[in-house]
């Protein structure tokens, strides 16, 4: 399909508001980058159609089968941010992974509070082990009167408070803390390389042709 001026104008505003909307997930250099691709499978897809009933109605049933910018600018920054995470295993870059799963899908923003969770914990109970050299009367089992107060790090001890177990607390905390780490980040890749794996067999090569493009090329750029 030869398309008109008015078909390239409505192809560039596309692009445009992609690139606009990917500028607020990733950097200036990957979004363009990213918008090259998605304007060169565009164009692809352009030759191949046979511009039926009209070059209007074509180019309509191509972009809504891209998706609206917005989110197809979500997807291609998640899908970015996995496949760094995936490839590094850096903590940032998976943390960041997460957070756009979280943003992009309903799965995963319930599986990001869930491994949010585990990463707070476990670096609560590092931070116990942490501040005893500190706070050395202030960690620990604290009761005041026979009663239980709290476990971990009292700033403010009150009166009649009794601090036990002072150094089997941190001891304790830097165990568990360190393994809460380590299973909650292990399962956080394992969670990615699944989103991943899920996607390649979901979208096949047939189906990604006619829906969007891979971001993967872009992924080594940036």
């Amino acid at each position: 399909m030869k398309l008109s001026d008015g078909g390239e104008s409505r192809i560039r505003g596309y692009l445009f508001l992609l690139e606009q909307s990917l500028r607020t997930f990733l950097r200036r250099d990957v979004a363009a980058d990213a918008v090259r691709e998605v304007e060169s499978h565009i164009r692809e897809r352009v030759l191949d159609d046979d511009g039926m009933p009209n070059e209007r109605d074509a180019l309509n049933r191509l972009l809504e089968a891209m998706g609206p910018p917005h989110r197809l600018a979500r997807a291609y920054s998640a899908e970015l941010a996995v496949d760094e995470a995936v490839t590094t295993g850096r903590f940032v870059a998976t943390v960041r992974a997460i957070f756009a799963m979280a943003f992009y899908t309903t799965e995963g923003f319930f599986v990001a509070f869930g491994l949010l969770c585990g990463y707070l914990i476990s670096i609560a109970m590092l931070l116990v082990a942490v501040l005893k050299p500190f706070f050395p009367n202030n960690v620990g089992i604290v009761t005041v009167n026979g009663e239980f107060l709290s476990v971990g790090l009292q700033r403010s001890l009150p009166p009649g408070a009794i601090v036990s177990y002072g150094w089997l607390v941190p001891l304790v905390g830097a165990v568990a803390g360190s393994l809460g780490l380590w299973l909650t980040h292990g399962g956080t890749r394992a969670y990615l390389l699944r989103v991943r794996r899920r996607r390649k067999e979901s979208f096949g090569d047939a189906e990604l042709s006619t829906a969007r493009p891979s971001p993967a090329r872009s992924a080594h750029s940036g």
